[in-house]
C-alpha cells in the first residue's frame, strides 16, 4: 500500500498526529493509497514555512522563477502517462479527461513563466512640483490556495502558479478525494524543477477536516490572499471569513451552464458540442454543459440525434482506453444525483434514455425538464443530460439567465451577428459562440458571475494576487504650509 505524506518547507512529513486516511478508488471502491491526515498545528507550520520564504522569494530574479516554472512543465510531461493512471485511479477520470488534464496542465505553468515580468510598474503625473509619482505592484505574501477534486492536477496547479510566479508563497490544500493528483504529484514536481524551500507547501486532510484548514488560512494574518475553486456552498462560506478579516479571496465556483441551441443551428455541430460539453469527465466540472436550451422548431431532431449519440458511450472502468464515462467520486455524489434523477422524474421530466447505476457509475441520461422543475435550477454533476425546449430564441436567452449561476455558457447557430449580440447579454463569466461551454484556456481571464463566484484566471490573476502601491519622491525640496 502507498504511503504518501505532507510536504512542508521543502521536507516530506507525517502529521504530527502520526494519523493516515484511506484515498479510495471511486471506482473499485479499494483503498488507493494512505495519506497523511494534517491537523490544526500541521497547517501552521506550513503557513510558518511560507511566510519564512517569502522575503527570500520574492527577491529571486525574474527570469531565475521563469527559468523553474518551465523546468516544472517539462518534469511534468515526462510523466504525463503516470500521471493519467493517477487521475484514472484516484479520481475516476476515464481516458479523454485524464488525458487532456495530464497533457494541458504544463502549459499553465509555461503561461505563469510568461507573466513573471508583469510584475512591473509605471510613472504616473504628479500635481506637486518637483515630484516624481510610481505606481509599484508587488507581491503580497502568503496564499491560501483550496483545489478540488474534479480536475484534481489542473486546478491545483492553476491555484498555486501564478501567485508563485508574482513572487509569492503558497500553502496548498487539495481535496480529501485527490490528494495524489492534486497535492502530492505537484510537490513532487516543484521539489525536482529547484523552488526553495516553503515557496509551496502542500496540506492534505481526510474527509470532514477541511474546514479546519479553511479557518486557520482565512483568519491567519500572514496568509494575504486566499483562492479557492469548489462549490458555492463552501465558496460563500469562505468569503465570509475573509470579509471578516479584510482578506481578498478568488472564487471559482458551481454552474448551471446553458448552451443555446438555436433553430438555424448546425444540428450535427450542435449535438457534437453538447454531448462533449454534457458528458466530458462524466459531467463532474463546473463548466459543463448542464443546461441545454433549444428552439422548438429544431427540438426533435436535436433530441433524436443525442439521444442516439448518448446512447454510444461507453461506461465503466476508466482505465480501459475505451471508456468514456467512468465512476462518480463517491458514493455520497452517486446518491446525490440519483436522488435528483428520481425527483425530476416526479416532477413530470421525460426520460429519454439511462438512469441507470452500476457502483458510482452512471449511465448517460437524457431528461427532456420544464423550467419550473428542481433539476432546472440545480447544479448537476454527473452524466445528465437536461433539456430544455424554448419557443424562440429570445426564449432560449431568457431561460438561460434565469439562473443564480453564472459561470459559462455556448451558444450554437449560423448567425453570428445575432451570436454576439446574445453573448453580451449572457449573464455568464465566458461564452463560447458555435463551441461547448466546456473550455479553459492558460492564459484565458476565467471566472464566473452572480453566484459563480468573482475574480479572474490567466492573464488577469496578476489583479488577484499582487498589490498596487503609490509611492512619490521628490526630486528638490518642496514648499509645506507650516
Amino acid at each position: 500500500m502507498k504511503k504518501y505524506k505532507l510536504y512542508i518547507n521543502g521536507q516530506w512529513v507525517e502529521s504530527s498526529s502520526g494519523r493516515y486516511y484511506d484515498d479510495m478508488n471511486p471506482y473499485t471502491g479499494e483503498t488507493y493509497a494512505k495519506v497523511a491526515d494534517a491537523t490544526a498545528e500541521d497547517v501552521k507550520k506550513a503557513i510558518d514555512a511560507a511566510a519564512a520564504a517569502f522575503p527570500v522569494w520574492r527577491e529571486v530574479s525574474p527570469s531565475q522563477k521563469r527559468q523553474m516554472l518551465i523546468k516544472a512543465a517539462e518534469i511534468l510531461e515526462k510523466r504525463i502517462d503516470e500521471i493519467a493512471k493517477i487521475l484514472a485511479e484516484e479520481t475516476g477520470a476515464a481516458g479523454p479527461f485524464a488525458k487532456f488534464q495530464a497533457m494541458n496542465t504544463p502549459e499553465f505553468f509555461r503561461e505563469a513563466a510568461s507573466q513573471v515580468y508583469m510584475v512591473a510598474g509605471e510613472i504616473i503625473p504628479a500635481d506637486m512640483p518637483g515630484q516624481t509619482g510610481m505606481v509599484w505592484r508587488q507581491p503580497v505574501g502568503v496564499v491560501g490556495s483550496i483545489s478540488p477534486w474534479n480536475a484534481a492536477l489542473l486546478l491545483a496547479v492553476r491555484a498555486v502558479v501564478f501567485p508563485i510566479a508574482y513572487g509569492n508563497t503558497c500553502v496548498l490544500k487539495t481535496s480529501e478525494a485527490s490528494p495524489v493528483a492534486g497535492g502530492v504529484t505537484i510537490a513532487e514536481i516543484f521539489e525536482e524543477a529547484g523552488f526553495p524551500p516553503g515557496v509551496l507547501n502542500v496540506i492534505l486532510t481526510g474527509p470532514g477536516r477541511s474546514g479546519m484548514v479553511g479557518d486557520i488560512l482565512t483568519s491567519d494574518k500572514r496568509v494575504r490572499r486566499m483562492t479557492f475553486t469548489g462549490s458555492t456552498a463552501v465558496g460563500r462560506h469562505l468569503a465570509v471569513q475573509c470579509a471578516q478579516n479584510l482578506k481578498k479571496i478568488c472564487l471559482e465556483l458551481g454552474g448551471n451552464d446553458p448552451t443555446l441551441v438555436l433553430k438555424d443551428a448546425d444540428i450535427d455541430l450542435a449535438v457534437d458540442a453538447t454531448c462533449f460539453g454534457r458528458f466530458m469527465h462524466q459531467g463532474q466540472v463546473c463548466m459543463n454543459t448542464k443546461r441545454i436550451i433549444v428552439e422548438k422548431s429544431i427540438a426533435d431532431e436535436f433530441i433524436e440525434k443525442f439521444v442516439a449519440k448518448a446512447k454510444t458511450l461507453k461506461c465503466g472502468d476508466p482505465a480501459k482506453p475505451d471508456t468514456i464515462i467512468g465512476p462518480l467520486i463517491n458514493a455520497s455524489q452517486s446518491d446525490k444525483l440519483e436522488a435528483q434523477i428520481k425527483r425530476a422524474i416526479e416532477q413530470g421530466a421525460e426520460l429519454k434514455c439511462g438512469g441507470g447505476r452500476n457502483g458510482n457509475v452512471f449511465e448517460p441520461t437524457v431528461l427532456i425538464l420544464k423550467e419550473d422543475m428542481d433539476l432546472a435550477q440545480e447544479e448537476t454533476f454527473g452524466p445528465v443530460a437536461n433539456i430544455l425546449i424554448a419557443d424562440s430564441d429570445e426564449e432560449c436567452l431568457r431561460i438561460a439567465n434565469d439562473s443564480d449561476y453564472g459561470l459559462s455558457s455556448g451558444i450554437i447557430t449560423r448567425d453570428i451577428a445575432k451570436a454576439l449580440d446574445y453573448a453580451e447579454i449572457l449573464e455568464t463569466g465566458c461564452c463560447h459562440i458555435n463551441d461547448s461551454s466546456l473550455g479553459d484556456d492558460p492564459h484565458a481571464p476565467l471566472g464566473g458571475m452572480k453566484d459563480s463566484g468573482s475574480g479572474k484566471n490567466g492573464m488577469y490573476a496578476i489583479d488577484e494576487f499582487t498589490e498596487i502601491r503609490w509611492v512619490t519622491m521628490q526630486r528638490k525640496p518642496r514648499h509645506y504650509l507650516f
